[in-house]
């Protein structure tokens, strides 16, 4: 089965946890070594923009999620 099945959520709350899933799925396909990312944690656990800029990346996939999911309306 593919890690991503769906982007159907049946709640926002469930959406955005998707939303740090493909977040997190983007950096781990981008860098697979386990130890490189590692390595590279504490550099950006203490900067403010790297940590700003994870959360637009995480708002953007959201907003993705919310739109499949039309707004769980």
């Amino acid at each position: 089965m593919s890690w991503l099945p769906t982007l159907m959520t049946a709640t926002p709350e469930e959406g955005f946890e998707l939303a740090i899933k493909l977040s997190r799925m983007a950096v781990k396909k981008t860098q697979p070594d386990d130890a490189a990312r590692t390595r590279m944690r504490p550099e950006y656990a203490e900067n403010a923009d790297s940590l700003t800029m994870a959360s637009h990346v995480v708002a953007a996939n959201f907003q993705t999620v919310a739109q499949a999911n039309n707004y769980w309306r």
